[in-house]
């Protein structure tokens, strides 16, 4: 049984990104998994990504680009206000302006940066950079 589907996805980046594989097979899709993929594939973290189905089960055919230092989940989710985001980038990134932090906000998943802009906070899902 999976507990959290976003967290062995992103996991089976990682692990991938590691190894050198150039395509990762991720089993698990869900509309969560597909929005932060979108994210990452706008942030050139990640290539394209396609949706393929496998009998009655939906599989993600995720092309890697090798720009993946690390990546994971933020556990708990942890609630944040705008003004809040800078403990948040201390603490997840390496340095200032290097990476992301995606957030679940009320206008749906977001950067952090664009979540700044916009002039709201929201609950951490993960990190990338």
């Amino acid at each position: 049984m999976l507990n959290d589907p976003l967290a062995a996805a992103l996991s089976k980046l990682n692990n991938a990104e590691r190894v050198g594989k150039r395509e990762v097979v991720l089993e698990i899709s869900s509309k969560m998994i597909k929005k932060v993929l979108n994210i990452l594939n706008d942030h050139t973290y990640v290539g394209s990504f396609l949706e393929q189905k496998m009998g009655n089960k939906v599989i993600l055919v995720v092309s890697l680009l090798g720009s993946i230092n690390k990546c994971g989940v933020i556990k708990p989710r942890f609630s944040t206000k705008r003004k809040e985001f800078e403990k948040w980038e201390k603490r997840y990134l390496p340095s200032k302006d290097f990476g992301i932090i995606l957030v679940s906000t009320p206008k749906g998943v977001m950067t952090h940066l664009q979540a700044k802009e916009n002039n709201m906070g929201g609950k951490l899902l993960a990190y990338c950079y």
